[in-house]
């Protein structure tokens, strides 16, 4: 008898884990928005830290006194449930658009880097040679456009003028490929 209350006894009322959640999911989305592209495209070990560490933060604030399976599982739906909403809103509303995607910002032309382009979005030199050695350019000279862009991704322009845009893909090593 004592599991099944600890299961399902809330420790506080429903409405209440739901406004915590809501509450904190759109400061951490706040948070993450004011962080910048390079945060959301281009990971890092301490980029990651840092989320992992913030959620473990908030938890408290989310969920109260509430320990319980129902607790939480009613948190887990608001959080899916407001990455829905905010997803529609995106979708439906220029504002709610504007406010949560960037712009791309152009950080390379005619075979230089834009120092202000560049120090505003907190690249660094390696960040820069990886994009150059992504896209196969052997040269800063060929870059004819450089492109942050809304994923945090660097699209780059050669002056043969083929466009490249590289992606980050998540590889497992225990998974085989499909078999086609």
């Amino acid at each position: 008898m004592e599991l099944t209350d600890a299961l399902w006894h809330l420790g506080a009322p429903p409405l209440e884990l739901v406004v915590r959640t809501i509450v904190v999911y759109i400061v951490f989305l706040g948070a993450l928005r004011l962080s910048g592209k390079r945060e959301l495209g281009q990971f890092t070990l301490f980029d990651l830290a840092l989320v992992l560490l913030a959620a473990n933060a908030v938890q408290p604030a989310v969920t109260g006194q509430d320990t319980s399976l129902l607790g939480g599982l009613i948190i887990l739906v608001t959080i899916f449930g407001m990455n829905k909403v905010v997803a529609a809103a995106r979708e439906h509303v220029p504002f709610i658009r504007r406010a949560l995607e960037f712009e791309p910002t152009v950080i390379g032309r005619d075979g230089a880097w834009l120092p202000d382009a560049v120090d505003r979005e907190e690249l660094d030199d390696g960040d820069l040679e990886a994009a150059l050695r992504e896209h196969g350019v052997d040269s800063l000279a060929r870059v004819k456009l450089a492109t942050l862009e809304q994923d945090g991704s660097i699209s780059i322009v050669t002056e043969e003028g083929t466009a490249r845009i590289a992606e980050r893909r998540r590889r497992r090593r225990y998974r085989r490929p499909a078999a086609d």
